[in-house]
């Protein structure tokens, strides 16, 4: 007799939910363990999303990215600029851009969140193999792509 496995009875969205939530405890839980406790909500995204980037990112970038409003953007910039996270800077080619930038306060808060992030990501490997996770992010990176075309399509892309 087969059962049917609980995780097909779950709608994929409630699926990708609780699954974030496993890496955005760990890393709330790390950061606040290295005196990161005033990172904001969607600072992790920008911290971290910083931390693999080389030269800072224009501000536009991270607006596009977050999917929040400009001022949302500048009201969670601004709040990560006056905690010692981050620090803002005209760009050197075009004066009309603003580039963002980690400063050592927010490099410290990148390794502490991405140390979660790879313990996660062992223990995940550990408990489904190597095999199953990059089958799962082949399968994340084209539900990516379909939420990529979508979002075109509504900016009248074709």
């Amino acid at each position: 007799m087969s059962e049917t496995p609980w995780f097909e009875e779950i709608v994929m969205p409630a699926l990708l939910r609780h699954a974030r939530t496993a890496y955005g405890q760990a890393m709330r839980r790390a950061l606040e363990a290295a005196g990161f406790d005033d990172v904001p909500k969607n600072g992790l995204y920008v911290i971290g999303g910083l931390a693999l980037g080389a030269g800072g990112v224009p501000l536009g970038q991270l607006v596009r990215e977050l999917g929040v409003s400009k001022q949302g953007a500048g009201q969670l910039v601004d709040t990560l600029v006056m905690r010692g996270y981050l620090e803002r800077a005209v760009d050197a080619q075009d004066r009309r851009k603003l580039n963002v930038t980690l400063t050592p306060r927010g490099e410290a808060a990148a390794a502490a969140q991405a140390a979660a992030r790879e313990k996660i990501d062992a223990e995940l490997i550990a408990s489904v193999g190597p095999e199953d996770v990059s089958r799962t992010r082949r399968t994340l990176a084209a539900l990516a792509e379909i939420g990529g075309r979508g979002e075109g399509e509504k900016a009248g892309a074709p």
